[in-house]
């Protein structure tokens, strides 16, 4: 029953963000609050701006990664395909869904494997944090790296989700010390270990404790896109369940703040922002305030439901959303980018 139930479980998740508006309502991104000094003499050629970097040892042409999202079913075999067919052609990043389904299942192992159409990009596993209470050993987080050929292996944090799936595994007591010793055993191998929350933001401590860890890299992941206590309110089918869930809605660290957090917190582990980006301009902000790197979903997982050309298309106008903000602020490459300080609006 458990596989069935892990497995529906994640097609439910993409008929759900796909079908219902799952977005935080009263709580955004926090960048709206942010701006550029606009450069009306940049002393530059839009052609010369130059969006690549390389990031935990792969080169990218922009500092852009598709966000982790789903895997473990046919369907989601689909998206991951296409996604991952549209991240080589651009040269960007990719994560994969949640693996676990994959430890317990070898038929849903498949969904996940995509080097045979993108050899070259920057690829991450993935596996919920709290699964290492759980029985799954890091000789089990080496085999998910080696079955899908990633770069490293995500572990996202998610406590608020757990706790409002029925089926949710909340004991996260200990899970530093099992964080430290998987970063240490897989460091051995040469694999990073990176950090990730799922929509509700890491605070300074915690991105402070996660580096004394060892991870090699943050992904914030703050509050402003996608509300998965929203999610799993549309999943439950008990109104009890319903309830609980809904008052969350608007729970959690905005991108912005907890961007900074990670920076205070964590200042030498590379930090990747996520949580509720839509366009290039907001890429920008985040790279100001001391990301090194940017990560998506929800626009993608939209986009695959069409087809490749529709993902394609959507990278391409983030690039170039990105390329005239670094053009207009005076900035040619991601470095100078991360040098600027934005304005604060009143």
């Amino acid at each position: 029953m458990e596989e069935v139930t892990t497995a529906s479980r994640k097609d439910d998740h993409i008929r759900i963000n796909i079908e219902q508006d799952v977005q935080f309502k009263s709580i955004s991104n926090g960048l709206d609050k942010l701006y550029f000094n606009h450069d009306a003499l940049p002393e530059l050629d839009l052609d010369d701006i130059d969006t690549t970097i390389t990031i935990l040892g792969k080169k990218l042409s922009m500092p852009l990664l598709i966000s982790c999202m789903t895997g473990g079913t046919a369907k989601a075999g689909r998206v991951n395909r296409i996604l991952a067919e549209a991240a080589q052609h651009a040269g960007i990043g990719l994560g994969l869904g949640s693996m676990r389904v994959a430890l317990e299942s070898s038929a849903s192992v498949s969904s996940f494997q995509v080097r045979d159409i993108a050899p070259d990009i920057l690829l991450f596993a993935n596996i919920g944090a709290v699964q290492l209470n759980y029985g799954v050993t890091a000789d089990d987080c080496r085999r998910l790296v080696d079955l899908s050929g990633a770069d490293a292996l995500v572990l996202h944090f998610n406590p608020l989700q757990e706790a409002l799936q029925h089926e949710g595994q909340t004991n996260f007591s200990g899970l530093l010390n099992q964080v430290k010793t998987l970063c240490e055993v897989l460091g051995r191998d040469g694999i990073y270990v990176v950090a990730k929350e799922v929509g509700w933001g890491f605070s300074e401590k915690t991105c402070r404790n996660l580096a004394d860890a060892g991870v090699a890299a943050i992904d914030v992941a703050g509050a402003g896109g996608t509300s998965w206590s929203q999610v799993e309110m549309y999943r439950s089918s008990d109104d009890s369940v319903k309830r609980v869930s809904s008052v969350f809605a608007d729970w959690g660290i905005s991108t912005a703040n907890t961007i900074v957090n990670a920076r205070q917190g964590a200042s030498k582990v590379t930090c990747i922002a996520s949580g509720g980006l839509r366009n290039g301009v907001e890429v920008a902000k985040c790279l100001c305030l001391g990301a090194s790197m940017t990560g998506m979903a929800h626009p993608f997982l939209q986009a695959a439901m069409h087809s490749t050309e529709r993902v394609l298309d959507t990278i391409c106008e983030i690039e170039q959303q990105l390329r005239v903000s670094m053009f207009c602020s005076g900035a040619r490459t991601i470095s100078d980018l991360q040098q600027i300080s934005l304005l604060s609006r009143t």
